[in-house]
């Protein structure tokens, strides 16, 4: 009885197998979080936008929202191409790649916080 695991596939840029499907099914685990947290970061920037324009300067509170979008589409963006690459390596043997995303959410929702302490601590 043979497993299709170890199964060698024709592919493009060297030889592949199929991975351990717990592999598959974490890196499609890891997807998902990555679309959980576009979501959350969306809504959070749908809160800010709707936040009454006494708490907030207006234009500090639009920023705030439109910072948390856009880190949201950036996350939702890359969620995909991520999943693929990983994907890839663990056909191929080879090392994980680094998230190119993860600097770019990290401090950009560090910018988020900092700008909204700087808010929260000025009060209206």
């Amino acid at each position: 009885m043979s497993s299709s695991h170890g199964a060698s596939h024709g592919g493009r840029g060297g030889d592949e197998s199929e991975p351990d499907p717990r592999f598959t099914l974490a890196n499609e685990r890891t997807f998902l979080t990555w679309l959980s947290t576009s979501l959350a970061l969306s809504a959070a920037g749908v809160a800010i936008a709707a936040v009454p324009q006494q708490v907030f300067m207006p234009w500090m509170r639009t920023l705030l929202a439109v910072l948390l979008v856009l880190l949201a589409a950036l996350a939702s963006g890359m969620a995909y191409p991520r999943w693929r690459r990983v994907q890839r390596a663990l056909r191929r043997g080879e090392p994980i790649p680094a998230p190119a995303i993860a600097p770019l959410l990290g401090y950009g929702v560090a910018l988020v916080a900092v700008l909204a302490l700087v808010l929260i601590l000025l009060g209206p």
